[in-house]
């Protein structure tokens, strides 16, 4: 069993930051990548940032505004998001790709999401 738990987001003014963290844990033999993915009604969700042992890629959209890095935890990830725009505005989703034993194939696995909202 694998549990992924994401915490932050909320309400936040255009311009505005707010950082969203993710942990993931459980049974964990080979943790691939951590990631945010965002979605808003009628629409695909989509890629925001991950994580790739040291490598990271991000949306054009939030380039140079949002920074994902590792955090003090085992297994999480945080994501800071700087520079909001209302366009920003979506439930953010913590991904994580990992194997649970030795033997198990690569799965995704997803937290419940969070809103953000920005709005003046």
């Amino acid at each position: 069993q694998v549990q992924v738990v994401e915490t932050g987001g909320g309400l936040v003014q255009p311009g505005g930051s707010l950082r969203l963290s993710c942990a993931a844990s459980g049974m964990i033999f080979d943790l691939y990548s951590m990631g945010w993915y965002r979605q808003v009604p009628g629409k695909q969700r989509e890629l925001v940032a991950r994580l790739v042992s040291t490598s990271t890629n991000y949306a054009d959209s939030v380039k140079g505004r949002f920074t994902i890095f590792r955090g003090n935890a085992p297994h999480s990830i945080d994501l800071q998001m700087d520079g909001l725009k209302p366009e920003d505005t979506a439930v953010y989703y913590c991904n994580v790709q990992l194997r649970e034993t030795i033997l198990s194939p690569r799965r995704d696995y997803w937290g419940q999401g969070t809103q953000v909202t920005v709005s003046s």
